[in-house]
């Protein structure tokens, strides 16, 4: 494995599998949020900047049935040659003939895009030969997609096997690596990590590991009511996975046993139905009446979130505290934001990752207040987990 900060790039072409897999309008396929390119342009113009040219391939949705001009990368090359403030050349397919020429004549300080890496099922399906067929766009192979590298597929894992000696981490990837490492093996105390959204059933394994690692453990989002129904509390309708009133239990055993100060929120703001101009009241979170449901967290829930959160030196966010997308279900997600960014200028490191808060910090625009934001969901919940990611795996090995 080489590394990106001492690597010469001096007339090198450098292939980089990069996660533009980004949100577009659906009738003018115009991006609404182009975090993942701007998060892949120091890498893009480290490169260029040290002699180098760049082929850039990445996925675009879930294509089913081979090339769909809907999650075509065309339309956003014109917002990428923006972005890195260099003209893109655009590539009609990522191998074959004529895609191989236009890499070929790439001269220093140039940059092209390959079509949809997954317009091929044999992208996903991980093959060998259609990973030799896209190393020959480059001399040296740059992983800089976090948010893909959870996956077994050919451009982001087995290609690394045709770089033995010049492959390496982009600037992102790397960042991205650190930080979770940070979290996770740094001495600071106290570690606290809030970990929200829907279901316990996808956030089990995390929820876990989380115990042999943190301080406090705060649970906020539609899976609190789990946890309350678990102990006897009355939820109305608000969301519960039965299956899980075990699981639930033994967390909360867990975390006794373990010495974790394990938060379940006391109050919520609950609803007649799901919607935002429904009639809506604050009470216990254990009384919650028949036909109402809980969809964010009380003031009571804040204040106890926001005295835990100014006293951590580190923090991990994962998942909102309510359905913070509608207006009057948000405050308890934006407290939860403001609590972390209060921290974070104290001096706390905080680490926002997963799709949902991702999209909360943004949405209150404070993404430049706290440590890091990461670009990867799941493949960020797998590295938590402790699972070796095949993408990470591939460039160490």
């Amino acid at each position: 494995m080489s590394s990106i900060h001492t690597y010469n790039f001096i007339g090198k072409r450098a292939l980089i599998r990069v996660d533009f897999n980004v949100p577009l309008t659906k009738e003018t396929f115009e991006i609404t949020d182009d975090t993942r390119i701007r998060a892949a342009s120091p890498t893009i113009q480290h490169i260029l900047k040290n002699g180098g040219s760049v082929v850039l391939m990445s996925h675009l949705g879930r294509p089913k049935d081979g090339p769909d001009s809907k999650y075509s990368l065309r339309h956003i090359v014109a917002h990428v040659s923006k972005v890195l403030g260099v003209p893109v050349k655009f590539a009609d397919d990522c191998i074959g003939e004529n895609s191989l020429k236009m890499s070929a004549n790439l001269k220093p300080g140039e940059v092209m895009l390959l079509e949809n890496v997954r317009f091929h099922k044999r992208e996903t399906v991980g093959t060998e030969s259609f990973a030799e067929e896209l190393a020959k766009h480059g001399d040296v192979y740059v992983n800089d997609a976090f948010g893909t590298a959870h996956r077994a597929h050919a451009s982001t894992t087995v290609i690394a096997k045709f770089f033995p000696k010049d492959k390496m981490f982009g600037l992102l990837l790397e960042e991205e690596i650190k930080s979770v490492d940070k979290v996770l093996n740094s001495a600071e105390k106290p570690l606290t990590a809030i970990v929200g959204g829907a279901k316990v059933s996808s956030k089990i394994t995390i929820i876990q590991r989380l115990l042999d690692k943190v301080d406090n453990l705060i649970v906020g989002g539609g899976m609190a009511y789990t946890f309350v129904k678990a102990t006897g509390g009355k939820v109305g309708s608000s969301l519960v996975e039965d299956d899980f009133l075990e699981m639930a239990r033994k967390i909360i055993d867990d975390a006794k046993a373990k010495g974790v100060n394990l938060y379940i929120p006391t109050d919520t703001v609950i609803a007649d139905k799901f919607d935002n101009e429904a009639n809506r009241k604050e009470v216990n979170i254990r009384e919650i009446p028949d036909g109402w449901m809980g969809l964010d967290t009380g003031s009571e829930t804040s204040k106890a979130c926001r005295e835990i959160i100014a006293h951590s030196k580190l923090i991990l966010w994962n998942g909102p505290m309510g359905v913070f997308e509608m207006e009057n279900f948000q405050q308890g997600t934006k407290d939860v934001a403001n609590a972390i960014v209060d921290a974070t200028a104290n001096g706390a490191f905080s680490l926002i990752g997963g799709g949902d808060s991702v999209a909360a910090i943004n949405k209150f625009n404070l993404a430049d207040k706290v440590s890091y934001v990461s670009t990867g969901g799941g493949a960020m919940l797998e590295y938590l987990e402790g699972i070796e990611l095949p993408g990470i795996k591939a460039i160490r090995e």
